[in-house]
């Protein structure tokens, strides 16, 4: 442990920093507290697009199954033209927020493909649209996560470390600040006990 002024001065300066302390930790883990129920909200939002996805997936080969028995060639008919992205500041951390999505399908003649292709197609822009969508929630989840991650570690700091060593500075202040004052009460009763056993000597000598 570092050494510190055993003073009043710094009995004072840790009273303060003390004080400061436990004003913003309250504040902080209120703050985690949040982050973590937007994780959680963030993560369950992940969860069911995963599960719709994937219920979107089989409806589709329900659908279309023909599709996997066809020599019939959709590459490429299917393009995302645009995806934009916003940004959400929740608490400091900075989330993306999808905001749009452009999928094109590209024209082709209904007389020679089979009828059953423009269905393949919506479907597919809708898949496509929610794996996007998914990938968004993914990367919220990462930076909550390392939001909640790093409020933690300063909750952590405050509560095991900062005010402790407050706390624990004041206590060996004051106790040496006691003790000083002991001894120096001590000291004056050494010197005044000293000073009367003199007087009678210099009064002979008077």
């Amino acid at each position: 442990m570092s050494r510190i002024a055993r003073n009043k001065g710094a009995l004072q300066k840790e009273r303060e920093q003390l004080r400061l302390y436990e004003r913003v930790l309250p504040s902080l883990d209120l703050k985690r507290r949040q982050l973590i129920g937007a994780l959680a909200q963030a993560r369950n939002r992940l969860d069911e697009g995963a599960a719709e996805l994937e219920r979107r997936i089989s409806e589709s080969a329900r659908q279309t199954p023909m599709l996997a028995n066809t020599g019939v060639d959709l590459d490429g008919m299917l393009r995302i033209e645009a995806v934009e992205l916003g940004e959400e500041n929740l608490l400091g951390a900075r989330l993306p927020v999808l905001e749009r999505i452009e999928c094109r399908i590209a024209d082709y003649s209904r007389l020679a493909k089979p009828h059953w292709v423009d269905v393949a197609l919506r479907q597919a822009r809708e898949i496509v649209e929610r794996r996007i969508a998914a990938q968004v929630e993914e990367e919220r989840v990462k930076r909550l996560s390392f939001a909640v991650k790093r409020i933690t570690q300063r909750v952590n700091l405050f509560e095991k470390m900062l005010i402790p060593t407050a706390r624990d500075n004041i206590r060996r202040i004051r106790i040496f600040l006691a003790d000083a004052e002991r001894a120096a009460v001590v000291q004056s009763k050494i010197s005044k006990a000293r000073h009367r056993r003199r007087m009678p000597q210099e009064e002979e000598v008077a």
